[in-house]
């Protein structure tokens, strides 16, 4: 067992490690970094983060099929598309997300962005001074879900309100907000990176709490709070930065 300091500086040094330019290559945030436009790497991320189950190869083909659906235009696919270019979606499946959740998502980020101002703005309104980014991911839900989705749509949107770990809404976050990082993208700026909440996985779990940093069991909401309020203790304005250390060793140290 590592001391504070010993742990704080392991953590120090893999995360840089795996805070690198090569980290983009075989991970779902390639496909955002195919774009260049705000909203195109905000819909496309979105996107790519709620698919982000099972193998990352999947994933990736899946996410790049879907994009080239969208003619590689996302921001203009969901502002403008007809009904007949959304049949372009037409059979699409990854998993237990099909057809059905496709267009509706689709549908539902046109809403945000027409209605709300965009997906920063909503999520910057759900912040509060008391839970922070749960009550952001928790507004965020109860406004994606409004526009009158299919039952099975809804499982897709964590739900925080039931303790879930919101993992994927967690990274697109990262993704977003993160700034002077070559892998997240810094875009949003009415969100502080120390709000951020760890995208708490199975290796991510794994990991924290063979160091010591996670005592529950559970890959719920509690334990991605305790998890982010340790790792604030080492880099209050910027705890998300631990994902890559953990994750990192987790993924490709097998730590």
């Amino acid at each position: 067992m590592m001391d504070n300091k010993e742990l704080k500086e392991f953590l120090d040094e893999k995360a840089d490690y795996y805070q690198s330019r090569w980290f983009i290559d075989d991970d779902p945030v390639q496909i955002p970094h195919l774009f260049q436009e705000k909203e195109d790497i905000e819909i496309s991320g979105f996107i790519t983060a709620i698919l982000s189950w099972g193998k990352r190869s999947m994933i990736l083909s899946k996410c790049k099929e879907l994009m080239q659906r969208m003619e590689m235009a996302p921001s203009d696919f969901v502002r403008n598309a007809s009904d007949r270019e959304f049949d372009r979606l037409a059979g699409f499946v990854y998993r237990t997300f099909n057809e059905v959740d496709a267009r509706y998502f689709l549908k539902a980020l046109h809403e945000i962005y027409v209605q709300y101002g965009g997906l920063e703005k909503v999520f910057s309104v759900g912040l509060t001074d008391n839970n922070g980014i749960v009550d952001a991911i928790a507004y965020f839900r109860e406004v994606f879900l409004s526009f009158g989705p299919a039952t099975r749509t809804g499982k897709h949107i964590a739900n925080v309100r039931k303790n879930a770990s919101a993992k994927r809404i967690n990274m697109f976050l990262r993704w977003m907000v993160r700034c002077h990082s070559p892998v997240d993208f810094g875009l949003w700026s009415s969100i502080s990176p120390a709000h951020l909440l760890i995208p708490l996985d199975i290796h991510v779990g794994r990991v924290a709490r063979a160091l010591g940093l996670l005592t529950r069991r559970a890959n719920d909401m509690k334990s991605v709070l305790e998890l982010t309020g340790r790792l604030k203790e080492y880099r209050p304005h910027d705890p998300v930065f631990y994902d890559y250390a953990l994750f990192g060793l987790g993924v490709y140290e097998k730590f």
